[in-house]
């Protein structure tokens, strides 16, 4: 017969062994919970037609909105979109309080130090808007000195701007309508900006006053990379899941589909334009 305390033992060891059970259950469900948490992105809300509010349903939309909300979908995982301005949404990714930034980010030789990013999916190339009446006074790259250029603070657009003689005249997060007005009016004279949201832009305001420099379409380091996702650094996982599901939504033809919709175009390819200059990272 087995002695008391040999009894105690056994039972000791049996539920050390269930304990040992239920522990490792319960540390996979932690782990399962953590993956399947709701993807916070953060964005803008402001950028037609990039991220910005549908003017019936109020609700947040765009190209990046919907791709992300795919590249979700392909993961299994819900969206909790927070709106940001552009500092605001670097800030959030850098805080671990946002796990994605999508937001036009050019994939940047400098954001390459700072982040994780996504494979791209648009491609692009830059443009400035001026007057109709006098293209602000801008008829070569030289006349860009002294004038005001509208755009928000922490753009690789406004940096440009500056390093090019201008002055940044600095926005915090507004909408398309309020630059273009500016400009209009003559209280700024021109915005760099990616080609396809300037030229949207300026569709959605008739009679606006304003035109696309066609003479002056450039190129920099951001547009030949493309634009993409911008998540913490070293959160190689997260980025390895989001590229998988970017490669497969191209495949599908779904990257494609959302472009036509809000672009009317597939920026999903490069461009072929006229460019007058290229612009290294120098």
């Amino acid at each position: 017969m087995f002695s008391k305390k040999h009894a105690w033992m056994k039972l000791l060891g049996v539920l050390f062994f269930f304990g040992l059970i239920l522990t490792g259950c319960s540390n996979q469900k932690t782990s399962a919970d953590k993956d399947n948490k709701p993807l916070v992105v953060a964005t803008s809300g402001t950028l037609y037609p990039t991220s910005f509010h549908d003017p019936k349903s109020q609700k947040l939309t765009g190209y990046d909105v919907e791709v992300v909300k795919a590249v979700a979908k392909k993961l299994h995982r819900k969206v909790e979109f927070k709106e940001y301005n552009v500092d605001g949404q670097l800030t959030a990714v850098k805080t671990g309080k946002a796990d994605i930034a999508a937001n036009d980010f050019s994939i940047s030789p400098a954001r390459m130090k700072e982040f994780a990013l996504s494979t791209p999916y648009k491609h692009s190339f830059s443009s400035m808007v001026v007057r109709k009446s006098d293209n602000s006074g801008i008829n070569s790259w030289s006349d860009l000195k002294g004038k005001k250029a509208a755009g928000e603070a922490g753009t690789n657009y406004q940096l440009l701007a500056k390093k090019l003689g201008a002055t940044p005249v600095n926005y915090d997060n507004v909408s398309n309508d309020v630059y273009l007005k500016d400009v209009k009016s003559g209280k700024t004279d021109v915005i760099l900006n990616d080609y396809y949201l300037q030229k949207l832009a300026l569709a959605a305001v008739p009679n606006s006053g304003l035109k696309l420099l066609s003479n002056m379409y450039y190129m920099t380091p951001e547009n030949k990379a493309g634009a993409g996702m911008l998540m913490k650094k070293g959160n190689t996982k997260l980025q390895k899941e989001v590229n998988k599901a970017l490669a497969e939504l191209k495949k599908d033809g779904t990257l494609a589909k959302i472009s036509k919709k809000f672009y009317h175009a597939d920026v999903t390819k490069k461009p072929k334009a006229k460019i007058s200059r290229t612009f290294t990272s120098d």
